[in-house]
């Protein structure tokens, strides 16, 4: 019989893989969805196809169902008072994959609360746009006992993940270790693409050259994020594709990680200068790639660009 799965917290990232699990996964049951804000967990499940997903009532109910536990939650706190809460429970014979984005020394922490209740755990970060997430093409990156991580593996490629970086038998916080490095690549490239789209324009030269150049020499996720600066989804959008709170949560991790181990970042210190600058014009719905307006505001363009 296979494992009975409950899905913990249902912000972009988590709907999507919680979707793909649900449908593309062997399951005898139906996979349970837990989210703080439960009209949030009702309106997935109604996304999802029929009888594959059930709305759990409380967090506690549903873990005494279940065999496998995912967490992907916003950040440090969430995720700490969401395993506080669980430590409270029978975790016994469970595996809890911890797919969140947060400090290696928060995910040691959790990883040492919950195996002293019984329970195995993986250190799971995913790489990965919400698109990404929604179409099962994720990058996931567990970490922890082989054993631990062979337990959540039919649920990674081929159902929430295109491919896997498998770092089963290392440490937990390694994983997270690359998720942060990983995710300074993101910034520094959504900052690099601003610049340059800017740069282009002052000159004269015009984005659309400097995007034609993107799609030949650098497909995949750097045209990407330059269509959303060209056609202004930046400032047009009003639910974030990736919320200026948690990209500057990323680099502050990253920074601090830098700073303990006696070394600097400093395109990540820049590209967090105009986070901040995002997160004080929008606090509400910024979204990373308001880099490009702020980057525009420092040349003397309007924040919002003329499409």
């Amino acid at each position: 019989m296979a494992p009975k799965v409950l899905y913990v917290g249902l912000g972009n990232i988590g709907r999507g893989m919680a979707k793909n699990i649900a449908e593309k996964a062997q399951l005898d049951s139906p996979l349970l969805l837990f989210n703080r804000t439960t009209q949030r967990a009702t309106d997935l499940s109604a996304k999802i196809a029929q009888n594959k997903s059930e709305v759990a009532k409380s967090l506690d109910s549903a873990v005494a169902q279940v065999d496998v536990i995912f967490l992907c939650l916003a950040n440090d706190k969430a995720v700490t008072e969401t395993v506080d809460a669980l430590a409270k429970l029978d975790l016994t014979g469970k595996v809890v994959a911890e797919c969140s984005t947060i400090h290696p020394d928060t995910t040691t922490a959790v990883a040492e609360t919950l195996t002293a209740k019984g329970a195995d755990f993986v250190a799971c970060p995913v790489f990965g746009a919400p698109a990404m997430a929604d179409s099962g093409n994720l990058v996931s990156v567990p970490a922890g006992p082989k054993s631990s991580v062979d337990r959540i593996r039919p649920y990674l490629e081929g159902v929430s993940s295109r491919a896997v970086i498998d770092m089963s038998g290392e440490p937990y916080h390694k994983a997270l270790q690359l998720k942060l490095v990983g995710n300074t690549f993101v910034l520094n490239m959504v900052e690099q693409i601003a610049e340059g789209h800017v740069l282009a324009e002052k000159v004269g030269l015009g984005t659309q050259h400097v995007h034609k150049f993107l799609e030949l020499l650098l497909p995949g996720i750097f045209p990407a994020y330059s269509m959303r600066m060209l056609t202004g989804d930046y400032w047009k959008r009003e639910e974030p594709l990736f919320h200026v709170d948690l990209a500057r949560k990323d680099a502050g991790h990253a920074l601090r990680l830098a700073k303990d181990n006696g070394c600097e970042m400093q395109n990540v210190m820049t590209g967090d200068k105009h986070l901040a600058a995002v997160q004080k014009k929008n606090p509400k719905f910024g979204d990373i790639v308001g880099i490009y307006g702020v980057v525009r505001e420092e040349a003397g363009l309007p924040f919002e660009n003329d499409v």
